[in-house]
């Protein structure tokens, strides 16, 4: 059975500039690496779960903001290992000094 996955892609628009939101994965695997290892806030579904809301979920859990507006699918990828990722993007206004990393 593939792994399935979703995430968010949330950005903003800040003084006509585009910003975009990625989070860097912990643990001691990713201690020491940048190049490559950035990505939206995604995660495992459970059961039966729809994308959106484990998208939803995920996003929550990893940030610590909880995202009300509109998701936008911006389609699903295959990852090297197999797992199946769906992403979907939402138009948020953050502050990053509010962000609270998953420990």
């Amino acid at each position: 059975m593939v792994q399935k996955s979703a995430g968010i892609l949330a950005y903003r628009v800040d003084r006509s500039e585009l910003e975009v939101l990625l989070v860097h994965p912990g643990g001691p695997y990713w201690q020491k690496r940048d190049i490559g290892a950035w990505q939206i806030p995604k995660g495992e579904l459970f059961d039966n779960e729809e994308a959106d809301v484990a998208a939803r979920r995920e996003f929550a859990e990893e940030t610590g903001w909880i995202l009300e507006g509109a998701l936008y699918p911006l389609g699903e990828i295959r990852q090297h290992g197999g797992k199946s990722v769906m992403a979907f993007a939402s138009e948020g206004a953050f502050s990053v000094s509010t962000f609270i990393s998953q420990t």
